[in-house]
């Protein structure tokens, strides 16, 4: 369940392909920790933001503008708007939680025999995928700054996780999932 969600998008009439009389107000979210895009229902009278974050947890007193999460969508559902706002919401998540994909790059793994969870990164090969892993087995990185001076290739190690959660967000063909949950 997610706690906080950030704002893609906000239709203070209503979603346009909605041919019911009366629309509701709706937003399109993104979810802090699982990065699941949600339709959601604001508050009467809220003004809303591009790229705010929002609480919609469990604490109903916590809830300041969403009244309710309506329901969990896919890349394809959401609008136009919030398809191009989410690689900049993805890229803020990822700056605020620095220290969760760090330990990623810490702690990644095998997959299969032939399979490494480093190489499901984009742009990121066999060679680089052994660079990160001979550095952190002499010291863990301790930030994405840290990594990008240890390891030559990779310059900005934060865009490469942004890069594999949208291609997880928009293509539903994706055997393995690192950051988006199913």
């Amino acid at each position: 369940m997610e706690d906080y969600a950030y704002v893609l998008d906000y239709l203070p009439q209503g979603h346009p392909d909605n041919k019911r009389f009366k629309r509701e107000p709706i937003a399109f979210g993104l979810g802090e920790s699982g990065f699941k895009i949600l339709e959601l229902i604001p508050k009467p009278n809220t003004s809303i933001e591009l790229g705010e974050r929002l609480y919609i947890g469990k604490d109903m007193d916590m809830r300041s503008k969403i009244m309710h999460v309506k329901r969990r969508i896919s890349y394809d559902e959401m609008t136009t708007t919030a398809q191009k706002e989410v690689a900049y919401v993805i890229e803020e998540i990822v700056k605020q939680n620095e220290e969760r994909f760090v330990k990623f790059y810490n702690e990644a793994h095998a997959i299969s025999t032939r399979f490494h969870m480093l190489e499901l990164l984009p742009g990121l090969g066999k060679k680089t995928m052994w660079a990160i892993i001979n550095e952190r087995e002499k010291a863990s990185f301790e930030s994405f700054e840290d990594m990008a001076g240890r390891v030559t290739a990779v310059h900005q190690p934060e865009k490469l996780i942004c890069k594999r959660i949208l291609l997880e967000l928009s293509d539903n063909t994706q055997k393995y999932r690192l950051f988006v949950l199913k």
